[in-house]
């Protein structure tokens, strides 16, 4: 006899709470024998949100240890909750009440932390501007998100052109005396000038919005109102994040990947270490030998940089402390799995994550070994489906088709009030992929990258992870151009090796000799580098416009 549908959703309603709670039991983030303590976590996470919960509860837990490394020293956990209570006062004295819109404009370090934990206890909404905007995007999303202050670096000042001058700014980080002094208040001054001890908790949560990466235009915004404190257990499922130790940030924390890591960090106890104001390779490896880093958190084109340093570089700086590698954000190549192995042992573990759906799949150091390119397989909470262009749910493996997902930190719809396709309760990804035969999900390209070329399609993917395997190509991009005879065809570019040949012809002809026919690229440019944003995201759009002569 079959179970009623309705006694089915009620068992997964009792059952996917009860899987990620055993996980957070295993990893030692829930401790059943302070009961006291996870009634008060539970409780702030309806008020303040993730950010400032996990803060709260590390100040009641272990006020002394140490909370945030960065270039000016190092805060406890106790210390920023004191400094993130006056700078919300100073802040509410300047204005800033629950309910306004805050836009964050700044670098890691401490005044960034500061500004996301004052807003989460003022109730104030917090918009995670990217480092890489121009001035005319800063001003479009400000005006889209209705942004009343904007909380800055003073590198960016130069942005605000297009900005009405009625916005308030506050400096978040300045090294120039006059400025420290001037008229533009700043974290340091408001946190100095105001007393600490705990504020009045607001009404509701003020909430994050975390914009999109804006690939092919504005940046859409996704907000993050509230999170159940039992999804994190989707990241800790499969991946051994440590507990009590040192992360290294390196990926930036106005992204998705930055700041779920750095709240489950400090979660865990950890120190979070973001020293550099712009990623250094080296720097990094330096920053895990000088702290004994258990972990670090980066984007895969900051690890291609790492493992491209070469082996007299490398064998410079201790990393045998190191336990996890997790990168996310953009894809994988199994070519740099596979090298990252060779410089770090088996530490590497791959998010596949989205803005929107948030976390679908994570690939550990097992799934790479057996199925080089893969992503893994859903933890906790999550599921994942192909289907095809009809919408039917394909299960065959190895047959492509659209991804959709269904997570517990999937987004509402975007700011705007537009919204991603939905599937049998599931979200759509906007990437194609494909299972294999033990279930382990590899993704072939985004639906907006296909290209058709002679009536067969092309997933430009395939042909990169092709190219990069070979000890002469570093990155490669491969695009459509508009061809009289075939619709599209495809060029390829590629950023080479040092003292490479630069052969076009020869790279063209290993191709052909790898992939079908129309798969191969039409011609080979050659660049110093590609055209990424600030999340190591290609822009291919820049290169389909690029003038090749």
């Amino acid at each position: 006899m079959r179970a009623p549908s309705s006694f089915k959703a009620a068992s997964k309603a009792i059952a996917e709470p009860l899987a990620a709670l055993s996980v957070l039991f295993r990893r030692g983030v829930v401790e059943p024998h302070h009961p006291i303590e996870l009634i008060r976590t539970v409780h702030d996470s309806g008020i303040y949100g993730p950010f400032v919960t996990v803060l709260r509860h590390a100040r009641r837990t272990r006020p002394g240890s140490n909370a945030l490394i960065d270039e000016r020293g190092t805060l406890t956990f106790e210390q920023l909750d004191a400094q993130s209570d006056a700078l919300a006062r100073g802040l509410a004295a300047s204005g800033l009440a629950p309910g306004t819109v805050a836009a964050l404009l700044c670098r890691d370090h401490r005044g960034m932390m500061l500004s996301l934990l004052a807003a989460g206890k003022l109730g104030v909404r917090i918009v995670l501007m990217n480092t890489g905007f121009g001035g005319p995007q800063l001003a479009a999303v400000a005006e889209r998100e209705q942004v009343g202050a904007i909380l800055l670096d003073e590198e960016f000042l130069g942005l605000l052109g297009d900005v009405p001058e009625s916005v308030p700014r506050f400096l978040t980080w300045t090294d120039d005396p006059d400025l420290a002094s001037g008229p533009i208040a700043t974290v340091d001054a408001l946190v100095e000038a105001h007393p600490t001890g705990a504020l009045a908790a607001p009404e509701r949560p003020g909430g994050i919005v975390i914009l999109t990466s804006g690939t092919t235009g504005t940046p859409k915004g996704a907000p993050r109102d509230k999170v159940s404190p039992l999804q994190s257990a989707q990241f800790l499922d499969r991946i051994p994040l440590p507990r009590d130790s040192v992360m290294i940030m390196a990926a930036p924390t106005f992204h998705g990947t930055g700041l779920s890591q750095l709240t489950l960090g400090w979660a865990l106890g950890n120190a979070i270490v973001c020293r550099q104001r712009k990623f250094d390779a080296e720097g990094t490896l330096a920053d895990i030998a000088k702290h004994g880093a258990a972990a670090l958190v980066l984007v895969p084109t900051m690890l291609q940089r790492i493992v491209d340093l070469g082996e007299e570089v490398l064998s410079r700086h201790d990393t045998s402390s190191l336990r996890v590698v997790f990168a996310a954000g953009s894809s994988l190549s199994p070519d740099l799995s596979r090298r990252t192995e060779q410089v770090f042992g088996e530490v590497l573990y791959n998010l596949y994550a989205s803005t929107e759906v948030a976390v679908a799949a994570v690939a550990t150091p097992e799934d790479m070994r057996c199925a080089p390119g893969t992503v893994g397989r859903p933890p906790v909470g999550c599921r994942v489906a192909i289907y095809d262009e009809q919408r039917r749910v394909v299960t065959e493996p190895g047959v492509i088709g659209a991804i959709f997902v269904s997570s517990g930190l999937s987004f509402s719809g975007y700011t705007d009030g537009r919204h991603k396709e939905i599937v049998d309760g599931l979200l759509c990804s906007g990437d194609l992929g494909h299972f294999d035969s033990a279930g382990r999900l590899f993704i072939d390209g985004r639906e907006d990258d296909m290209i058709v070329s002679g009536g067969e399609n092309v997933y430009p993917l395939e042909v990169e992870n092709l190219l990069v395997d070979r000890p002469d190509v570093l990155e490669a991009a491969v695009v459509a151009v508009d061809d009289r005879d075939f619709g599209k065809r495809l060029r390829a570019f590629v950023v080479q090796a040092a003292d490479a040949p630069g052969d076009a012809q020869e790279i063209m002809t290993y191709v052909k000799t790898h992939l079908a026919r129309h798969k191969v690229p039409r011609e080979v440019i050659f660049l110093e580098e590609l055209p990424r944003n600030a999340t190591g995201k290609l822009l291919r759009r820049e290169l389909e416009q690029l003038d090749v002569g």
